[in-house]
């Protein structure tokens, strides 16, 4: 079980102008400390300090200030953050603890308004809130790059092992070519030694002779390049029908393939554009309605009920200090921040819960289009998928026309060559015959059979080349596919790895909760729940995966039955909800990088549940903050830190 490794330095907050704090210095030593008092004692103010040091933007500015400030040293390093008023919202300045606090907002400061804390309650999609900090997007990307790869290395290696098969039959071709070879020049050189014979026997410096030797030295020559020309037709010819093989298949390849227009992409990507909007128009929502509740939560919690501009005239009207304009302490009316008229506590009350459930629909909504967006992005991602591998196919094809293009050129240069060529030998052949005569009938049979030995020695020679070369190339190839097999393993474990990492992510979430929950319901002792879990049902046809909470009840006479969060008590959906927060902080290691936990409004739940649930939470946080009322505070261990002004 993971736990944070404690730390042994206090931590020192000086605080100016947030929430209903003017100005105040807190130290805060590691382990539990306990922020203790009434309402309106600025306990929620101050947690939301904490928060802006951290770098959340969850932080709001004392109603008559300006600029705020708010400031952390912490093992000997100092995080200062302003807060400046711009229009109707705060601007954020100076260097705070974490660079992104979207997690830490989510899993770690879990005050009543908390993602996290309320989704079980509020029915939302528990899996949604845990992988919310996932970039899945990068995720399937990197699968997709590390797919195409790994398919790359593939038809190496299938084409390297296709190859090798080769091996053997070419070995023992180049085998029998060096035969042949070595009994041509052995019959060659018998020849030579009976050409010799026969010239002795022959009037040397005759110009016939020499004429005649000269020709049929011309006439292997030109034997011999004719022969090689003949091969490369052969080999052009081979070469086009393999091309043409390649193109039949990525002709057929290409006919499965949508024909989708440019048009139906920019359409969806039209969608996503509008849904991404929409999107965003949403969270903008979500986060006025959460500034405007928070807002209004600490005004009404630190009694801070400083008028806007008409709130002065109200104040000099009915004289008297503008607090006792604010509250009566007959039936606590307050005078309206926003509107200066005076309504009961009670209505404000009433109105920052409708704001609560309005956040709520907006929630929801929310989560549909981010669904829908999810939807309509893997369409865009098959769809763009599919249309690369139709220019992919479409540029290979290209390319073969134009390369059978030009080995036609070559070929009928080649034939042309060869047409030449071939006059060229009966040209010559013509003028051996006539420079025949009977002194030289047995010289001359001997040259040509020489010459033809010579001829068949090039071949043979030119073959055993290439044969050679073919092999030695295969060689090599079968050497390097070891390394392609190493990285080819290595791809495979970090698609592995990549293709887990959301189903480990989710996986973990489903565990830690389901483990911590029975040990908190264990620890805390809620009557007649048998066990409270999450269970991880996988989506089908490639759909999402979703979480689905469950709570097991007993009768009095101990059968069991299944129940939902609706019938919960407020204590125990308030337990649910933290106990779910901390799945999320353990398995997205916060324990390990965020300090500090925040626990706020509690008075849902009994002081001696309260106690035990601070102390089970102590064990995952260098500095768990907790805000409690003075009667739930008592049932805590008197040795946790105690903070009663702030």
């Amino acid at each position: 079980m993971a736990t944070s490794e404690q730390l042994t330095d206090s931590a020192h907050f000086s605080v100016e102008n947030i929430g209903g704090i003017d100005s105040t210095e807190v130290d805060i030593p590691p382990g539990v400390t306990v922020l203790t008092g009434k309402n309106a004692t600025n306990r929620t103010s101050f947690l939301r300090s904490i928060m802006g040091a951290m770098g959340s933007q969850r932080v709001s500015l004392k109603g008559d200030a300006d600029e705020g400030r708010v400031e952390l040293t912490l093992d000997g390093t100092t995080y200062e953050r302003t807060l400046t008023r711009a229009g109707d919202g705060v601007s954020f300045e100076g260097d705070a603890y974490l660079d992104d606090p979207e997690v830490a907002d989510l899993f770690a400061f879990l005050l009543e308004t908390n993602d996290a804390r309320q989704a079980a309650a509020r029915g939302e999609q528990l899996r949604d809130v845990i992988m919310r900090p996932v970039d899945v997007d990068a995720i399937r990307s990197e699968i997709s790059r590390l797919e195409e790869e790994k398919g790359d290395i593939n038809d190496t290696l299938a084409r390297i092992e296709s190859k090798k098969r080769e091996l053997p039959e070419l070995e023992q071709r180049r085998t029998q070519l060096r035969e042949k070879i070595e009994d041509k020049r052995e019959e060659l050189a018998e020849l030579e030694e009976d050409i010799d014979d026969s010239s002795r026997d022959v009037e040397e410096g005759r110009q016939e002779q020499a004429e005649l030797e000269d020709k049929l030295q011309e006439l292997r020559e030109t034997r011999s390049e004719l022969e090689s020309i003949r091969r490369k037709i052969e080999r052009q010819e081979e070469s086009i029908s393999s091309l043409k093989r390649e193109q039949n298949e990525l002709e057929a390849d290409l006919d499965e393939l949508p024909e989708t227009p440019m048009g139906d992409h920019r359409d969806l990507d039209s969608e996503i554009e509008r849904l991404r909007g929409e999107r965003q128009d949403l969270n903008t929502e979500i986060n006025e309605l959460r500034s405007l509740i928070q807002y209004n939560e600490e005004r009404l919690e630190a009694e801070d009920y400083e008028l806007l501009e008409d709130g002065g005239a109200a104040a000099e009207s009915g004289g008297g200090s503008v607090t006792d304009q604010l509250v009566d302490s007959d039936d606590e009316t307050v005078v309206c921040w926003t509107c200066g008229s005076s309504v009961e506590r009670e209505q404000i009350e009433s109105t920052i819960e409708r704001l609560k459930s309005i956040r709520t629909e907006k929630v929801e909504e929310l989560n549909e289009v981010k669904s829908t967006l999810e939807e309509k992005k893997q369409e865009q991602q098959e769809a763009t998928k599919k249309q690369r591998q139709r220019s992919n196919i479409e540029e290979k094809l290209d390319d073969i026309d134009a390369e059978l293009d030009r080995r036609d050129e070559q070929i009928d240069a080649l034939k042309a060559n060869r047409e030449s060529l071939t006059e060229d030998v009966e040209s010559l052949e013509s003028e051996v015959e006539n420079l025949e005569s009977a002194d030289f009938d047995e010289i001359l049979s001997l040259h040509k059979e020489a010459n033809q030995l010579e001829f068949e020695i090039d071949s043979l020679e030119s073959d055993l080349d290439e044969v050679t070369e073919e092999i030695e190339e295969i060689e090599d190839d079968v050497e390097r596919a070891e390394d392609l097999r190493e990285k080819r393993a290595e791809l495979v474990e970090e698609l592995t790895d990549q293709r887990t990492k959301i189903d480990q992510i989710e996986a973990e979430a489903v565990d830690s909760f389901n483990e911590h929950m029975e040990s908190i319901l264990e620890l805390l002792g809620y009557e007649n729940i048998e066990r409270i879990w999450i269970e991880r049902i996988e989506g089908t046809s490639g759909g999402q995966t979703r979480f689905e909470l469950h709570i097991v009840r007993t009768t009095e006479n101990g059968a069991a039955y299944e129940d939902t969060i609706d019938h919960l008590s407020e204590s125990e959906r308030e337990v649910t909800g933290l106990i779910f927060a901390l799945a999320g902080y353990l398995v997205h290691d916060l324990h390990e990088t965020v300090p500090f936990m925040l626990l706020d409004s509690l008075e849902a739940i009994d002081s001696d549940r309260i106690a035990r649930l601070v102390e089970y939470f102590a064990d995952y946080a260098d500095f768990l903050v907790v805000a409690l009322l003075p009667e739930d505070a008592q049932a805590l261990d008197d040795n946790f830190a105690r903070v009663t002004s702030i």
